[in-house]
């Protein structure tokens, strides 16, 4: 999503990080760059000027101009007004009311609305406990009503039956009353939508509101409209009293202005983002989390959370306790590889990272493949379980087998082979005490313990200091060598196969180094 205004402000705020004193020419220049770059980024005009005066003002001061390091003490000015612009603090859904809580959800048509309601309906059921019933009221839209009544099957969640002929009000009265019988918790009320802002739209929403007086009135705008989207959510506003945004279609390809420019406009938070087409992709929006990312910063507390939610805990003991005998067979690699698709693999977990940003370019010359996973995994699959448990049976017979039944070739299985024989090599030497197993347990359980990531709970912990031999074969396989990691990111072990290093964050599932090919 901000790919393009990422890349533009690092390059901008790295080039004063690097000057060892600024003079206001300088911060003047770096800001016009910046303010160029928000507006072809799609942020509103008004909000490019209150944010590009509001670092000025303090940019120049003389505290930054004649501290210490200048250029940093502007990134973070930067850094603070993209927060405030954003919102200062994460804004949840409100059920602070009597029951039943009503949301009343508005947007145009096109936007994802009804996909939302279903998302958000599931997200309450599983994480605050709550008896959800969700309504339909777009009595205009084929289908619509019938959309939503398979949404809420899949997210197994209650909806009111369809009643032909009823306006969108008397639906809406319908749920309030059937919530009440029923003892529901909260009752989702799904609008119509139009292609355009009109006063029919707004009238009937009007019309609903009045009726149901809703605790919520969340707006769902496509983060793709770009500016248009700043509009609609200013005239929402203005005529329903909108309480929240929920943004979708976030895991695009849009410049993001919209996300940026919607909450200064309207002063209403973001509270929610769509981040995928499956019921699950729907995640909190958290300001400061977001321009860490804008600004190249990683957001690694989103990683952990994303890790808490994925991993399954007792199958982390499992693999904890095969580990400190010194075994990793394909099936624990398989379920690396899971754990690594689940999270978003290769790319959406360098998004995340610290500094990765900064080396985004060399990587992707580097062409990984991240479907390798997926060949990978179907390849374990074609196997029988006696092969996974000891793959030294496997025979040019059987190998012709599993690559014939799993669509591949026996050139990607040697390869996979080759790889889970040296990740079974670190293994081993971390179970014969070259690394205590009790720092490893310390990082895969948030204890702190080994130097990697402690604190995300369930992954496996990060790997031992390869020897020269490992890291040839580990080249090999990549095709050759990947551009040299950050400071800190991957110890004394070079490329992508250095995420695994004692140095770095180990216990990233799939990063030890392995489960990258190259794209053909």
């Amino acid at each position: 999503m901000f790919e393009g205004l990422s890349d533009r402000l690092s390059g901008i705020l790295s080039g004063l990080t690097r000057r060892g004193a600024l003079t206001e020419a300088d911060v003047t220049a770096a800001l016009r760059e910046v303010r160029r770059a928000l507006l072809e980024a799609d942020v509103a005009l008004e909000v490019v000027r209150g944010f590009t005066e509001k670092v000025r003002e303090k940019a120049v001061g003389a505290v930054v101009l004649k501290s210490v390091t200048p250029g940093q003490m502007v990134v973070k000015i930067v850094n603070d007004e993209l927060v405030a612009m954003l919102g200062s603090d994460a804004s949840v859904i409100d059920l602070n009311a009597p029951a039943p809580v009503a949301i009343l959800m508005v947007g145009l048509q096109g936007s994802g609305k009804t996909t939302t309601t279903a998302k958000i309906a599931r997200r309450l059921v599983a994480r605050d406990k709550r008896r959800v019933l969700l309504a339909s009221l777009d009595t205009r839209r084929p289908a619509a009503m019938e959309q939503l009544a398979i949404l809420a099957k899949q997210v197994e969640v209650e909806s009111l039956p369809i009643v032909a002929g009823q306006s969108a009000v008397q639906i809406a009265r319908r749920a309030m009353d059937a919530a009440r019988l029923g003892g529901f918790d909260v009752v989702m009320l799904d609008t119509a939508g139009r292609i355009t802002l009109d006063e029919a739209l707004m009238a009937e929403a009007a019309e609903v509101k009045a009726a149901t007086n809703p605790h919520e009135v969340l707006l769902v705008a496509d983060a793709l409209t770009g500016q248009d989207a700043v509009n609609t959510a200013r005239a929402f506003d203005e005529r329903l009293g909108v309480t929240g945004i929920v943004l979708t279609r976030m895991d695009g390809d849009s410049r993001g202005g919209a996300a940026l420019s919607m909450r200064a406009v309207t002063g209403k938070p973001i509270k929610l983002v769509g981040t995928g087409e499956k019921v699950d992709a729907l995640e909190e929006f958290h300001p400061s989390r977001v321009a860490n990312r804008i600004l190249g910063m990683g957001d690694i507390v989103s990683l952990v959370e994303k890790a808490a939610e994925t991993i399954d805990h007792e199958q982390a003991l499992r693999t904890a306790e095969k580990m400190r005998k010194g075994k990793f067979d394909l099936d624990d690699l398989s379920m690396q590889l899971a754990q690594m698709e689940k999270m978003g693999g290769i790319g959406g977990l360098m998004g995340m990272l610290p500094g990765m940003g900064q080396m985004k370019k060399q990587v992707e010359s580097a062409n990984l493949d991240e479907n390798m996973f997926k060949r990978q995994r179907a390849i374990i699959s074609s196997m029988t379980a006696q092969e996974r448990k000891n793959p030294d049976i496997l025979k040019n017979s059987r190998k012709k087998r599993i690559a014939a039944g799993s669509g591949t070739k026996v050139e990607e299985l040697n390869k996979l082979l080759k790889m889970h024989r040296t990740m079974a090599d670190m293994m081993k030497a971390m179970g014969s005490g070259k690394r205590g197993i009790g720092q490893a347990l310390g990082s895969m359980f948030g204890m702190g313990g080994g130097g990697g990531m402690g604190g995300i709970p369930g992954l496996p912990p990060g790997m031992p200091e390869p020897t020269p031999e490992m890291i040839a074969d580990m080249q090999k396989q990549l095709g050759g060598k990947l551009p040299p990691m950050p400071p800190g990111l991957g110890g004394k072990m070079p490329g992508l196969p250095g995420l695994g290093g004692p140095k770095g964050p180990g216990g990233l599932p799939g990063l030890g180094g392995f489960p990258f090919g190259k794209k053909k």
